[in-house]
């Protein structure tokens, strides 16, 4: 995927099994989200095909929704004058056969379902805790609950491949754990989890395996402990190291050169301390004159 001269993303691919959570990590510009984005077709890549269980998906998000894969953004994206219960309802729009007429005439085929559909989006609600606020406004939930109910609509269109696009940006250590116990009970259910996350103690707590993105490009995958051993993420997230000790002889010189100073300092206070006892018999000497002078 390239923007202009830029090369965003180039040849990423990696496997994620039924019932696995796979971390996506990388610095900021890395390319992690535009890597999301071709892959649920918000973006045309330049370059090549983006491919899902052996077949080519187009760039359209609905028929990406329709081949398996759902997703979450890193800045929720609800319908906010809708309900709880509403929302989960629009995902389910590619798992429904009913169209344009059935809608109008609404028949005995459209009302089953209607009827089947919110079924599942209350088992939905329930699975992520939100079922007792079904006809709340999605806009007067906490942030921590409508995180999950993005959840609960993306898992409306009954995925195979399930993307997280930091889910626990912006929450509390408690709302934190909270997605973290939901991920794997998403997991427990058999559906794959790829998630991209910036906080290191959630993403290798959490996954099976992790995949490093730096500039477009996969550096390397492997289990938490292998990742985090690797000298080239370490270098990826806090820059290329000084061979040898780095600064050693510039470290040197700066207390050379501190030391120097403050022999200079000191020989300076001494020479005006020596100053001192003159300068005190010449100010009372004029002292004596002038009272000498005014006494006569």
């Amino acid at each position: 995927m390239r923007f202009g001269g830029l090369t965003a993303v180039r040849s990423v691919d990696f496997t994620v099994n039924s019932g696995e959570i796979v971390g996506l990590i990388g610095p900021n510009g890395a390319g992690k989200t535009t890597f999301f984005n071709c892959l649920t077709g918000l973006y045309v890549p330049t370059e090549g095909t983006v491919a899902y269980q052996g077949k080519v998906l187009p760039p359209k998000p609905h028929l990406v929704t329709q081949a398996g894969i759902a997703r979450t953004f890193q800045n929720i994206r609800l319908f906010a004058n809708m309900t709880v219960l509403e929302n989960v309802l629009v995902g389910r729009h590619t798992r429904t056969k009913e169209g344009l007429w059935s809608a109008l005439l609404r028949g005995p085929g459209f009302r089953k379902a209607e009827r089947d559909s919110e079924a599942r989006a209350m088992e939905l609600l329930e699975f992520v805790g939100l079922a007792g606020k079904r006809e709340h406004l999605a806009r007067n939930l906490p942030y921590g609950e409508q995180r999950k109910l993005e959840i609960a609509r993306a898992l409306a269109s009954e995925p195979g491949l399930l993307l997280l696009d930091e889910p626990t940006a912006g929450m509390n250590p408690q709302e934190t754990r909270a997605t973290e116990e939901l991920v794997f009970a998403i997991r427990d259910k058999g559906i794959a989890v790829l998630v991209i996350e910036h906080d290191m103690r959630f993403i290798f707590n959490l996954c099976d395996r992790v995949a490093v993105l730096v500039q477009g490009e996969k550096l390397i995958e492997g289990t938490s402990e292998v990742v985090q051993a690797d000298e080239r993420v370490v270098a990826a997230y806090l820059g290329e190291p000084f061979e040898g000790e780095p600064g050693a002889a510039e470290a040197a010189e700066v207390e050379a050169a501190e030391a120097g100073a403050t022999r200079a300092e000191g020989r300076e206070t001494a020479e005006a301390e020596a100053e001192r006892p003159e300068t005190a018999e010449a100010e009372a000497a004029g002292s004596a004159d002038s009272t000498e002078g005014e006494a006569q």
